[in-house]
């Protein structure tokens, strides 16, 4: 429970808390040979690096490690100190790497710590849920993964990179959207660099500094969006939901009122996606609220927050221990009240299935 500047209180559940590996050195204990053996990208480093470095002041623990690698350290951070009552894990990793057989051999790795370091046991478990990682590029595998994990009760949504060589609409990870429909699981789409084999980060290149590939990167979730749309993925799956971890809902609203625009005139060219765009939002299409999205703190932020229907699929997530990490007393004061209260929790309870009153009350 958290107090908000005006004074009132509300739960709050922080959809987007990213795990590591303590280093590399750690991470390779836990492959399989031959695996093992393999050299793969830094886990303590990316191409774009953000001034002052990857990660917020002073999450650097006490107890030694990675930031963000120790349980019980992260669960203070989160619980006591930062008021928050649910916290979804998302493991990072650094992207898709060119041997589809080394990368899902990492993420299995990942979910495996997830599971046995961070879900099952602890101080904090009961307050953790997780994200299962997987390979798009490796879909036999990624659905072993779902079959080892996906049943378990605090797994809550299926991972996957951002990069892609291929928008997520296609056919060919049609069998994957097919299995997490079927599992009752969310696909979140964050951000991961550092693999080098991923595209630029713009249609027409790489830029040249962080701040720019920070200002143009979070488009590539709203090409991926409209392409699933026009492919016509929701209404093969109309179970599937998919999860923009990084932001870009403010740039949302143009986009899809671009497309809508140009989908009903030319409806004879999708017959499989009949409905405007923009209606395939609701239920479908949800995004963690980035530290650099929206307006500000203006008077008409609830105006925009409106647009689109963006209140009922904006979820609060800090990042931590990212350096975008962000703080729920940020938000724009004039918010209606129940804005506000999906944005905080109401509507991350409703996508992951989480129990607030029950979770406040066990927490005390």
């Amino acid at each position: 429970m958290i107090t908000l500047p005006d004074g009132s209180t509300s739960p709050l559940i922080d959809a987007s808390v990213h795990i590591y590996f303590q280093g590399n050195r750690e991470l390779r204990d836990w492959l399989p040979a031959p695996h093992n053996a393999r050299g793969f990208p830094d886990v303590e480093m990316e191409w774009y690096g953000a001034p002052g470095g990857e990660f917020a002041p002073g999450t650097i623990l006490s107890e030694g490690g990675y930031p963000g690698s120790e349980p019980e350290a992260v669960g203070r951070v989160l619980f006591e100190e930062r008021g928050v009552d649910v916290a979804v894990l998302h493991a990072m990793t650094r992207g898709t790497l060119p041997d589809r057989n080394l990368n899902t051999a990492i993420l299995n790795a990942h979910n495996r710590m997830l599971v046995e370091r961070w879900l099952d046991s602890g101080s904090y478990a009961d307050r953790y849920r997780g994200t299962l990682r997987v390979n798009p590029e490796d879909i036999d595998g990624a659905l072993r993964e779902i079959e080892r994990f996906g049943s378990h009760p605090k797994i809550v949504q299926i991972g996957i990179p951002l990069q892609s060589r291929e928008l997520y609409g296609k056919p060919q990870f049609w069998p994957l959207w097919e299995a997490a429909a079927a599992a009752n699981l969310p696909v979140a789409t964050h951000i991961e660099t550092g693999s080098g084999n991923a595209f630029p980060p713009t249609p027409n290149g790489h830029t040249r500094t962080y701040e720019q590939y920070l200002g143009f990167m979070a488009l590539n979730y709203l090409y991926h969006q409209m392409n699933m749309i026009a492919e016509g993925v929701f209404e093969r799956f109309p179970d599937l939901k998919f999860v923009w971890a990084d932001g870009a809902a403010d740039m949302m609203t143009p986009m899809m009122w671009r497309m809508d625009m140009f989908g009903r005139p030319h409806l004879e060219q999708t017959p499989w996606a009949p409905k405007m765009p923009s209606d395939y939002l609701p239920g479908h299409i949800y995004f963690v609220q980035g530290l650099l999205d929206g307006p500000g703190d203006v008077e008409f932020a609830d105006q925009w927050l409106g647009f689109t229907g963006k209140e009922d699929a904006v979820m609060f997530g800090s990042s931590y221990p990212d350096w975008q990490l962000d703080d729920p007393a940020r938000l724009p004061s004039a918010l209606h009240p129940d804005q506000r209260e999906k944005l905080l929790w109401r509507n991350a309870a409703g996508l992951y299935g989480i129990d607030i009153p029950a979770a406040v009350a066990t927490a005390r």
